[in-house]
């Protein structure tokens, strides 16, 4: 009986190549998209988009929502709003 011989043609080898290319392949595949999906979120912007309106809004009301959103200050947003009522003529 010899040991060395498993009937095994080259299909047997060239499977067995195969196998282990697909095994690793698989296996850092799955590691790197486990480390995107942990890392990965963390790149999401701080304040969500503003959904888009189907009105045009009106100079005070797009300084009223920046003001809303922390993106100027309630100095700036007053200045901004006097300067603009200071502009328009009567309505």
């Amino acid at each position: 009986m010899r040991w060395h011989e498993h009937d095994m043609g080259w299909w047997g080898y060239a499977g067995m190549g195969i196998g282990m290319v697909l095994f690793w392949t698989l296996l850092i595949a799955a590691v790197a998209a486990l480390f995107i999906v942990l890392v990965g979120d963390r790149r999401r912007p701080s304040t969500p988009p503003m959904p888009p309106t189907t009105m045009p809004q009106t100079p005070e009301q797009i300084l009223a929502a920046r003001f809303a959103r922390g993106e100027i200050g309630e100095s700036e947003f007053r200045d901004r709003l006097a300067v603009l009522q200071s502009h328009q003529g009567p309505s």
